[in-house]
């Protein structure tokens, strides 16, 4: 569904991306991972043609995006980071004008956006004035904004960023009942969100591409190991010797706090334990714990599997804290934002783009 091949962007003499080259096939999910300044928001703005690449080539379900950019724009949902929003209008009024922007006829803009409302859960706002929602409203609202005319391709910058956690559950869910229909592109921050969302992942890092694949793949082929949370009732070094017996079990370690995912009663009888195998092995050792008279409490994916295969590909090595916790890097630690949010870094040739792209009435661009 999409398909980039050579993707180069320069801001002047700063190179944005270098050669970038993948796949996205029809119904995928597929997460964008990587650090502030690693070229991100430069790609996903290429890819919903609001920038020109310096070289390389964009196809969207077949269709070359640098010849024929408007045509592309019709099979594209676009949510920036800071949704295009205008605050004077009232949610049913900007959402039947988005749906215009982008080809609708009246009418059909009228059936799409009870749909569009009903997806996002904003129909209890619907008249209401955008500059007076909440933030997760507004997100809600952006949201609502790229999937008006139904496109087969979504692109999703930061969709989360911002959130309160019933807000992140919410639109997780609504991103997951567009997967199969859709074709989503997401960028984001937030670690854990991405392992839960999304099928594949991308990651970026100085512009290139450094790795893809599933969460199990990049981790076995980073030789990290499948990481389990194990919490279990029975006394600690039995369990350990039963767990070690496992075939495929490399390591038994107490899991660090930050890491736990689930909080145990606090009983001294609990057991929370961060075991590494070779593969997955899930099956095995809860037959094991269960056959050996323990009380097996959780067994689950370890929050750090994705987090360690993210900081050995960038290079890290414990310093994104930041990028592993979910939380945003203050304004004065913070690396310098992607070279395609710096508006005056960007050369006449996008410039032209972007009119293009206003002209088609894209308020983001």
């Amino acid at each position: 569904m999409i398909s980039a091949s050579g993707l180069t962007k320069y801001y002047g003499d700063t190179r944005a991306i270098h050669d970038l080259a993948f796949e996205i096939d029809k119904g995928e999910i597929v997460g964008f991972l990587g650090l502030n300044g690693a070229g991100k928001t430069t790609t996903l703005r290429i890819l919903a043609c609001l920038l020109l690449p310096s070289t390389g080539e964009v196809r969207v379900n077949g269709v070359n995006a640098l010849e024929n950019p408007h045509d592309v724009r019709k099979l594209l949902g676009f949510l920036p980071e800071a949704p295009p929003l205008y605050d004077e209008m009232t949610v049913e009024d900007f959402l039947l004008f988005a749906g215009q922007l982008r080809g609708l006829a009246r009418t059909e803009a009228d059936k799409c956006l009870g749909r569009a409302m009903e997806l996002t859960n904003i129909t209890d706002v619907r008249e209401k004035v955008i500059g007076a929602l909440s933030h997760g409203y507004r997100q809600r609202v952006g949201l609502a904004q790229a999937v008006i005319h139904d496109p087969p391709v979504l692109i999703l910058d930061e969709p989360i960023k911002g959130l309160d956690p019933v807000q992140i559950v919410e639109v997780r869910e609504m991103i997951r009942n567009l997967s199969g229909k859709h074709t989503i592109l997401i960028s984001s921050h937030i670690l854990t969100e991405i392992s839960q969302t999304c099928d594949r992942i991308l990651m970026i890092k100085d512009g290139e591409i450094v790795a893809t694949g599933t969460e199990d793949e990049l981790t076995a082929s980073l030789a990290l190991g499948h990481k389990l949370q194990l919490v279990a009732r029975g006394e600690r070094e039995a369990l350990l010797g039963c767990l070690r017996a496992v075939d495929g079990v490399v390591d038994c370690d107490d899991l660090p706090a930050e890491l736990q995912t689930h909080r145990p009663p606090r009983d001294a009888d609990i057991v929370c334990l961060l075991l590494t195998t070779k593969e997955d092995r899930r099956e095995a050792i809860s037959r094991a714990v269960v056959e050996g008279g323990f009380g097996l409490l959780q067994l689950s994916p370890a929050a750090a599997e994705l987090e360690s295969a993210f900081l050995k590909l960038s290079g890290q090595h414990g310093a994104a804290t930041d990028a592993v916790s979910g939380e945003d890097a203050p304004a004065d630690a913070a690396p310098a934002e992607d070279a395609g949010d710096a508006e005056d870094a960007a050369p006449a040739e996008d410039a032209a783009d972007e009119d293009a792209a206003a002209s088609s009435g894209e308020k983001e661009a």
